[in-house]
């Protein structure tokens, strides 16, 4: 008799996932200091050897939250054809064939024994404790998996475990609505703003302008960043930009959008920057630098709104 897919996936409990996984590097001052600005950690203990041995220690340590991130392969790593199949492969492509295709990190559990210091060079082993019955959560149904990972350093004493938890999933069907796609959510409008979403809504683009020392600016402001004055009236951008920076959202999904959704900053031919969204164009297909021209989005009757369309080769705008 065939064996189902619970026992199945139930005789990798116990198995090591992978090969034990030898740190890229050893624990060293540039990555803990890149971490603590990163984090925002001020503790001197991380990168001040006085303060350190003023606290019993031998030197600087390295922060007890960075000891999986001396482990991680890298993106390359990942890429990168192993040459072989290891248990956690085959699990997941059993789950996978079983259709719980998505995955989503539930909660990290760490025991630390003993604090790194610059020089240590860290391993870490992972095997599977156990593999839930199927499980029928907000997200989906599936099975939650559970890992005991173990960090060794180069003498093989165990510097930290990490129990480990993962839920894969079989994403829920999404009911089909009767109701109206969302509205665009509302703009805080203040003193400050309402005068650039009137002009939006007479499909208008302004720029606020200081009448002291003429400068630019964007976003609306009630001061004038370069004199301080408080006098200012606006010019019309002529809709001419060029992409400046640009980023693809596709989760947390909302209903008022369509995804994949391109959010863009273009800089205005009149030198300001704005951000806005992209139409007409598939994600792969934006570049930096590319023109751009306005075009409106009426949301509904009370919101207007800015966005950007690829200018055609050789058109007017990418001639000029």
């Amino acid at each position: 008799m065939s064996e189902t897919l619970e026992q199945r996936l139930q005789s990798f409990v116990g198995r090591e996932l992978r090969p034990t996984q030898r740190a890229q590097d050893e624990v060293n001052l540039p990555m803990i200091r890149h971490w603590v600005e990163a984090m925002g950690d001020a503790n001197p203990i991380y990168l001040d050897s006085h303060t350190a041995r003023a606290t019993g220690r031998p030197d600087v340590v390295a922060p007890a939250a960075m000891m999986q991130a001396w482990t991680m392969r890298g993106f390359a790593a990942t890429q990168a054809p192993s040459g072989g199949t290891d248990a956690q492969a085959e699990l997941f492509a059993l789950l996978d064939e079983a259709g719980f295709t998505s995955v989503v990190a539930t909660d990290s559990e760490f025991e630390f024994f003993r604090e790194l210091i610059p020089g240590d060079r860290v391993s870490v082993s992972e095997t599977l404790e156990s593999v839930s019955p199927q499980k029928r959560t907000a997200l989906g149904t599936g099975h939650f998996l559970t890992s005991l990972r173990t960090y060794t350093d180069e003498a093989g004493a165990v510097v930290a475990t990490q129990r480990w938890r993962l839920l894969r999933f079989r994403p829920a069907d999404e009911p089909e609505r009767d109701e109206p796609a969302a509205p665009r959510p509302r703009p805080a409008l203040n003193q400050d703003n309402a005068f650039w979403f009137d002009a939006c809504r007479e499909h208008r683009l302004l720029i606020q302008r200081c009448t002291c020392c003429e400068l630019l600016r964007h976003p609306p402001g009630p001061c004038c960043p370069e004199c301080g004055s408080f006098d200012w009236d606006t010019v019309q951008a002529n809709g001419q930009a060029t992409v400046y920076s640009y980023v693809v959202a596709h989760h947390p999904k909302h209903p008022a959008f369509e995804y994949p959704l391109i959010v863009a900053v273009v800089e205005l031919a009149e030198g300001t920057r704005l951000i806005t969204n992209l139409v007409g164009i598939a994600p792969e297909e934006v570049e930096i630098g590319i023109p751009v021209r306005l075009e409106w989005l009426d949301a509904d009757d009370e919101l207007t709104l800015p966005v950007f369309r690829p200018v055609a080769p050789g058109s007017a705008h990418e001639e000029g």
